[in-house]
C-alpha cells in the first residue's frame, strides 16, 4: 500500500506543472510533466509485479 500511495503523491506533484504546460504553454513544465509521467509508469510496473507476486504467493 505503501507504493500506492507513493503514486497518489506523485500525480498530485505533477499537476501544477501540467496546468502550466496546458494553459499557460511552459515548454519546461511540460519535461518535468514528461519526466514524472515516466517516473509514475515506472512505479505502477512495480506495483503491478508486487500484486502478480502476492497473488501467486496465496495461490
Amino acid at each position: 500500500m505503501k507504493k500506492f500511495e507513493e503514486l497518489k503523491k506523485l500525480v498530485a506533484t505533477l499537476e501544477a506543472d501540467a496546468d502550466k504546460f496546458y494553459n499557460k504553454a511552459n515548454s519546461a513544465a511540460g519535461t518535468r510533466v514528461r519526466k514524472g509521467m515516466q517516473d509514475l509508469k515506472n512505479l505502477a510496473q512495480t506495483i503491478r509485479l508486487e500484486i502478480q507476486e502476492t497473488k501467486n504467493k496465496e495461490a
